[in-house]
């Protein structure tokens, strides 16, 4: 990718806020339904983490739309920012978590130097961003829990869940967004006939 089309165009910087704050208030609901869903995985908390990959769709989406170095951080980190001001349960901690998340996410298509857009590339971008989320994690909330019964599950279904939601769910997104013809501006868009 040369120089010229790493720039963000007016339109890049309102699609990749519109994602970022739609997300914001998403991850906020979200927030409320994990909270709420706790009590039916007593039996298996670690299995929670099914859930998981919801928080990491903006930054995968970012990345594919946009197609631009920044892209999936700022979705990310828009978004976890945006959830904390909706009132987050989690506070201030989920804006730096969503930029550890964004780096994850990002990674992904620096991967591919920016110039790959397919199913893997979205899956490696979500799969980046899980293993991010789990690390986190892993320090931030669980790090007193034990390793093989809480902490490895934990890890294993987070980066699965976010691969599958995050990675392939965002991979989908893109695609249904591209047939409305909503993203005819960006490349997706104009891609979608040989989709």
């Amino acid at each position: 990718m040369d120089n010229t089309t790493n720039r963000w165009r007016t339109i890049d910087i309102i699609i990749a806020s519109v994602f970022g704050v739609a997300f914001g208030v998403i991850f906020w609901a979200w927030g409320l339904l994990w909270s709420a869903t706790e009590g039916a995985f007593t039996f298996f908390p670690p299995a929670q983490a099914l859930l998981y990959g919801v928080w990491l769709l903006p930054g995968v989406l970012g990345g594919l739309v946009i197609r631009r170095p920044g892209a999936a951080f700022y979705c990310e980190f828009l978004a976890a920012l945006v959830s904390v001001l909706l009132g987050s349960q989690w506070g201030l901690v989920a804006v730096m978590q969503g930029a550890f998340q964004g780096v994850g996410a990002e990674l992904g298509f620096a991967a591919f130097r920016y110039r790959s857009f397919r199913l893997p590339v979205a899956l490696l971008s979500g799969t980046l961003a899980g293993l991010a989320a789990a690390i986190f994690d892993q320090i931030r909330y669980y790090s007193e829990l034990d390793l093989l019964s809480f902490r490895l599950p934990m890890l294993v279904i987070t980066i699965v869940s976010t691969t599958v939601i995050a990675g392939a769910g965002g991979w989908l997104l893109t695609r249904a967004l591209a047939n409305t013809g909503v993203l005819d501006r960006f490349p997706v868009g104009r891609d979608r006939a040989l989709i």
